[in-house]
């Protein structure tokens, strides 16, 4: 095992990235009543799943095809070609209803609350008061004075009930018995139409609609974590009707050739989707990591962060960025990365020096043939065609213990089925922040 990595420049983070070089280091995961295990979790172990993450302070299934069988590539395959079933219930429902709920609102989030309709939501962040990027939630607008915020990997609902302590808004902020699952691929509209009609299929991105599955009441959002075509189905009262929910999917999916696999990191990186706690931190901010767009210039009621961020702004647009490192796409030699990376591996420079940086999110891309991946390195190189030189493990690299070529190309790396309010304003050239 390596010692830290100490060329990276990580001189503007209280806690820097370990970018120790562990490898793989099988441990045996204990399942306790410490961590949570949400209403799927034994829905999961019976298709199948054999591997598990913590998130949320959830156990989050990670694998369902094992690698004798083809592993995750056979899961991607199944999601981009037919209609895959997620497990996603780590993506905890935090609640803020009350008179004041859209003005609470707007002052956790950098969008503009009030432009968002009821029965429609946005992908959103939230910042500290150092601009550094808390959360990167969906936001759900259920009606005029009921938000729901479904989690990325922090713990929100504390830092929520915090801020109202000292600003004492009108609402009341909880979790509530509410569990999504996520139904993702080309076929997902067909099999949504069969199990709550057709009104599925005219759903706008983030659009909401109430309706039963199994008999059981529950909030549909045409929404998901890859780019592809999808669907998120929310179950009230997901601890006493799990089964309902997730057997009525099963069934209507058979037709479709519904596969239950694992969330599609694969091909969230090809859609340059972010995953929170890999990508970004508490440290990051939103100009870091291709999420500047969520600033927007234009809302005039004060937010957390609000000043901090402009300010960082004005320092990007004047050529002096208050951070070292930036989050670039890559594409990258190498043999097929086809399983989660277990470190931060290593960047240099293009004449293979000392390493300035590190991969954040690698995979093989099958529709691009190269591998891909996400990760930071200094602000200089963060230009489109920049050489890099990646540090891959012997069991990726084309010859052991020595970097493959990399270089910087723009993210996302290919179109998505399902795409991303940026991609939309990129196509149209204007800026997605509202």
């Amino acid at each position: 095992m390596q010692r830290h990595v100490t060329s990276v420049d990580q001189s503007d983070r209280k806690v820097p990235i370990n970018l120790r070089q562990s490898g793989p280091t099988p441990v045996q995961l204990l399942i306790s009543t410490r961590v949570r295990k949400s209403p799927y979790w034994h829905l999961s172990m019976e298709a199948g799943c054999w591997r598990a993450t913590v998130y949320n302070r959830m156990y989050h299934p990670r694998g369902f095809v094992k690698p004798e069988d083809g592993g995750a590539m056979v899961e991607y395959d199944a999601l981009i070609n037919h209609v895959t079933l997620w497990n996603v219930a780590v993506e905890r429902q935090i609640q803020v209803v009350g008179p004041d709920a859209e003005a609470f609102v707007n002052y956790a989030i950098t969008r503009d609350a009030t432009r968002i309709e009821p029965m429609h939501g946005k992908y959103v962040i939230l910042c500290n008061q150092n601009g550094g990027v808390l959360n990167d939630p969906v936001l759900l607008r259920l009606s005029e004075d009921e938000f729901w915020f479904s989690l990325s990997d922090s713990d929100l609902m504390f830092w929520l009930q915090g801020i109202n302590v000292g600003k004492g808004f009108d609402v009341d902020i909880n979790e509530i018995d509410v569990a999504p699952v996520q139904v993702q691929g080309p076929k997902s509209a067909d099999l949504m139409a069969d199990l709550v009609g057709e009104a599925a299929r005219n759903l706008p991105p983030y659009g909401l609609l109430r309706a039963r599955v199994g008999g059981r009441n529950c909030l549909i959002s045409q929404s998901g974590f890859c780019g592809e075509k999808g669907y998120e189905i929310y179950l009230h009262d997901a601890t006493l009707y799990a089964e309902d929910m997730w057997y009525a999917v099963l069934e209507a999916g058979e037709k479709h050739g519904l596969r239950v696999i694992a969330p599609a990191h694969h091909r969230r990186i090809a859609a340059g989707i972010l995953s929170w706690g890999q990508d970004m931190d508490a440290e990051t901010l939103p100009f870091q990591c291709n999420l500047g767009y969520q600033v927007p210039r234009t809302k005039q009621a004060d937010y957390i962060g609000k000043a901090v961020l402009e300010r960082a702004r004005d320092r990007i647009d004047a050529g002096k960025p208050p951070f070292k490192n930036i989050l670039v796409g890559m594409t990258l030699g190498g043999k097929p990365i086809d399983d989660y990376a277990p470190d931060f591996w290593m960047i240099s420079g293009g004449d293979g020096g000392a390493p300035v940086g590190y991969v954040t999110s690698p995979w093989h891309s099958p529709e691009l043939g190269v591998n891909i991946a996400m990760g930071y390195v200094p602000w200089a190189m963060r230009e489109l065609g920049t050489a890099l030189k990646v540090w891959l493990p012997d069991q990726y690299a084309e010859t052991p213990g020595r970097p493959v070529d990399a270089e910087v190309v723009e993210v996302p790396f290919r179109p998505s089925v399902n795409p991303s309010a940026r991609e939309i304003a990129k196509e149209a050239g204007r800026d997605a922040a509202f």
